[in-house]
């Protein structure tokens, strides 16, 4: 190539560095890169923006994917890809995203806080309604295309810093800080939309209208432990849209009692072996061992035998979702209770689905969900605090690794009359799945399916429904939640280029048209239906 025209290239092109202000303003970590919270240098909007910095050198298939499909995606709860930036230099990629200031993570976090020092303080029930509503639009609108996102989920990746309490059933922190799994589920701070809740972390995100092979083949172990679906832990190997709403599910629960609810110990190794004794034995402590009529297919996955072997249903037989949930104080004839369960059904095939949980009469009962899911709420949230360059916990892990390498440089002398051995192979204790969250973008998790008569329910896109709204309890008479998506018209003006699901193939194709319109004007009456 010419070399001046090589020059040219090089002087307009973009450069991070020349457009952002972000040093010192570090707010995530993880496996794949880092987070910043940046402003414009010109100063052309005061808007705040993230940038995640991809680690390492190039782009892997991961990110590939995540970019791929966020230049698709156009929804008010699914995080928006603004820009990408590649910087020839260094050859690093940046991804620019708009700033969120909170995740569930920290916001249910300061709520465990509060129980903690003995200051209880719940979260709101209109704000769970709408916090829940709005995970299920955008997961719907995701389900809608045929995307599976596959690693929702509120914990650090390795739920480092949280230990069982001796004394109760409750998860208390141990305050060591976790950077390396941020929570996935985003919400706005203030600005023009303040509460908005935001699903990020797409790397873990397939198509699943027609595989090539049984996705289970491409991706053996997905999903936070603790957001597992049983069939994924049972080693199903063809995903479905069931293993995101388990993982709702599990988000709805812990949302209305500030604690994970089906925590346990984890190994924290990578394995390719989805079954795991402990989660399981968590999930049937809380929800009870499944009869064979709740769950006939039971005995067609590949651990069944496994289960036979290390599971009795007589330990189980006095644990129900139930009693687990009266201990929170809520009644098992209430409607948050009802749709709890029918997101926690353990059979795949008979667990609800986003388009019908949307319509779920636990939203048409008042307060309504509201698009600003701080509407009405005085509770003063922290924004999120700068990282500094190396933590206390990133630092011990330089300082290991260094130790390590000086040991293998220095040379050993073999022990008298026995054969050198080799140095013991060290196990890293950082879990390599993760991804970097934070206040953006993301890596995905759940996924869980049949193998054998699966119901065909389960892949299909529901049928345009509109469900019931509420006004905001804003000052201000703010809009009203968002609609569920439309393929043809919507109620609310809402626009994508991406198609839908009436197609009977996925059209999402990978192209690189970034600049497709999608717009959403939402509108400001309330509707009842």
């Amino acid at each position: 190539m010419d070399y001046d025209f090589k020059a040219k290239l090089a002087a307009e092109r973009e450069r991070v560095e020349d457009l952002f202000e972000y040093e010192g303003c570090k707010v995530g970590r993880g496996t794949y890169g880092h987070v910043y919270k940046a402003r414009r240098k010109d100063g052309k909007d005061e808007k705040e923006y993230a940038l995640k910095q991809i680690e390492g050198t190039g782009i892997s298939m991961s990110a590939c994917r995540e970019i791929a499909l966020l230049r698709e995606l156009k929804h008010p709860n699914v995080i928006a890809l603004q820009k990408v930036f590649l910087s020839h230099s260094d050859r690093k990629v940046w991804l620019l995203f708009d700033y969120a200031e909170h995740d569930l993570w920290h916001i249910i976090k300061f709520h465990r806080a509060s129980k903690a020092n003995k200051k209880p303080m719940q979260l709101p029930r209109s704000m769970v309604k709408s916090l829940l509503y709005q995970i299920l639009d955008g997961i719907h609108y995701l389900h809608a295309n045929w995307v599976l996102h596959r690693d929702l989920t509120l914990m650090p990746h390795e739920a480092r810093g949280y230990m069982k309490s001796k004394n109760s059933s409750s998860v208390m922190e141990t305050g060591q800080p976790s950077h390396r799994k941020p929570a996935n589920i985003l919400v706005m701070g203030e600005g023009p939309e303040r509460g908005r809740v935001k699903i990020a972390d797409m790397g873990f995100a397939r198509l699943f209208n027609s595989p090539l092979k049984p996705l289970a083949d491409l991706d053996p172990v997905v999903v936070t432990f603790w957001y597992r679906a049983p069939e994924l832990l049972l080693g199903a190997r063809h995903y479905t849209k069931a293993i995101d709403i388990w993982a709702i599910g599990c988000i709805f629960a812990e949302l209305l009692t500030s604690e994970p609810i089906f925590h346990c110990r984890q190994e924290d190794i990578k394995t390719s072996n989805p079954f795991h004794h402990d989660q399981l034995d968590r999930i049937f402590s809380v929800m009870g061992f499944p009869a064979d009529k709740d769950w006939e297919d039971i005995r067609k996955m590949p651990e069944y035998p496994t289960l036979q072997k290390d599971f009795r249903r007589t330990t189980y037989a006095n644990s129900s979702l139930i009693k687990y949930m009266e201990k929170h104080k809520v009644k098992p004839d209430s409607k948050v209770f009802l749709l709890l369960q029918k997101l926690l059904t353990m059979d795949p095939t008979k667990r609800i689905t986003s388009e019908q949980a949307l319509q779920d009469p636990y939203f048409q009962e008042d307060p309504l969900p509201t698009l600003d899911v701080f509407a009405g709420c005085q509770i003063p949230y922290p924004k999120r605090e700068f990282l500094n360059e190396d933590e206390p916990e990133e630092k011990a892990d330089k300082n290991q690794q260094q130790q390590q390498q000086n040991q293998h440089q220095q040379p050993t002398a073999p022990p008298p009359q026995a054969p050198p051995q080799a140095p013991p192979q060290q196990q890293s204790s950082t879990q390599t799945n993760g991804t970097t969250g934070g206040v953006a973008a993301g890596v995905g998790g759940p996924a869980a399916g049949l193998q054998h008569n699966q119901d065909s329910s389960l892949n299909q896109v529901p049928p345009n429904k509109k469900p019931r709204l509420g006004p905001s309890g804003a000052s201000s008479g703010g809009p009203v939640m968002p609609s569920d998506y439309q393929h043809s018209s919507s109620r609310l003006n809402y626009q994508s280029s991406v198609q839908g699901s009436s197609q009977s193939q996925s059209t999402l194709g990978y192209s690189s048209s970034s600049q497709q319109s999608a717009q959403y004007h939402p509108s400001h009456q309330a509707h009842r239906y």
